[in-house]
């Protein structure tokens, strides 16, 4: 489901680890990636923290695709390219409303940013039209 996703076709980012309430992906950072002042735009940050939290919040929904609800993101060094890797965890749970928190790190194991969402379940059933297996 996640390679078949189009935006990752720009990202190319690799999923790693999707398990019970906790998900890890990895990204290289690339100059296509940067704003002007040649550093990673604030978006790679995002979508690699909201991509954790994301999974490792429908790791707990076993029928439908999970929705972010709300993220909040704190961007806390700059990263100008090598492996980043997210690892986002879930930190509370209802019947329709999961919260997960992830940190970023940089190559070199610095924390360059943190975040947590608010996730939902949808309506969109996990199956094959959309990727899921």
């Amino acid at each position: 489901m996640y390679g078949s996703a189009p935006i990752n076709d720009f990202f190319a980012p690799r999923l790693q680890i999707v398990e019970a309430g906790h998900a890890e992906l990895r990204l290289t950072v690339r100059p296509e990636f940067h704003h002007a002042a040649h550093a990673a735009h604030g978006a790679v940050y995002f979508k690699a923290l909201d991509d954790a939290t994301f999974f490792a919040a429908n790791s707990l929904v076993e029928d439908v695709f999970v929705l972010t609800v709300s993220f909040n993101l704190y961007l806390t060094r700059p990263v100008c390219d090598g492996e980043i890797v997210a690892t986002g965890y879930v930190v509370s749970r209802s019947k329709r409303l999961y919260i997960a928190e992830g940190v970023l790190v940089d190559a070199r194991g610095r924390e360059i940013a943190r975040g947590s969402g608010s996730f939902m379940p949808s309506t969109t059933s996990l199956s094959a039209d959309i990727g899921y297996r």
